[in-house]
């Protein structure tokens, strides 16, 4: 009788585990990429858009350092810049050719990873000048990107250091 219950029990825990074994990949499966998060949230962009013609991704900065909570709203900092097809078209935006003097957005803002939820909170506002003023910019965000770089591998060093253990 005993052997019976035991066996029935081994039956449910092995049920049990390859349910788990079956939902773990099919999870893991939905997160996004870093990029490709920011590509949905450029389709959004384009869906809300007034604008004629469709935006592309033209610039993604450095995705941030990993975050021990998979769930947290990721911060994103990317340009998008006007292409030659329309609003209108089926075509996606990354087989469409850059505008010439098109509009160039500076986009910031949250997005999640995970595709049950499509949460993206981005703000674009146009930049008016990509001569001079573009060039100063792109220095200045390189140089704060070289910088937070360098710090954050000074802080783990220092935190590695004084880590017991």
């Amino acid at each position: 009788m005993e052997t019976q219950r035991d066996s029935l029990s081994l039956r449910r825990w092995s049920l049990w585990l390859l349910l788990l074994g079956l939902a773990v990949p099919w999870a893991s499966a939905q997160a996004l990429s870093y990029r490709e998060a920011v590509l949905r949230a450029v389709d959004r962009l384009n869906e809300q858009s007034s604008d004629p013609n469709l935006y592309r991704l033209l610039e993604l900065d450095l995705p941030p350092k990993a975050d021990e909570n998979p769930d947290a709203p990721k911060p994103v900092s990317f340009m998008v810049k006007e292409t030659v097809c329309p609003r209108r078209t089926q075509q996606p935006p990354e087989q469409c050719d850059f505008k010439e003097n098109g509009v160039v957005k500076q986009c910031l803002g949250t997005v999640n990873l995970y595709q049950l939820r499509y949460n993206f909170d981005i703000t674009c506002n146009e930049l008016q000048s990509v001569g001079f003023f573009g060039r100063i910019h792109d220095f200045f965000r390189d140089g704060v990107n070289w910088v937070r770089d360098k710090v954050g591998k000074v802080i783990g060093y220092i935190g590695d250091k004084i880590r017991p253990g």
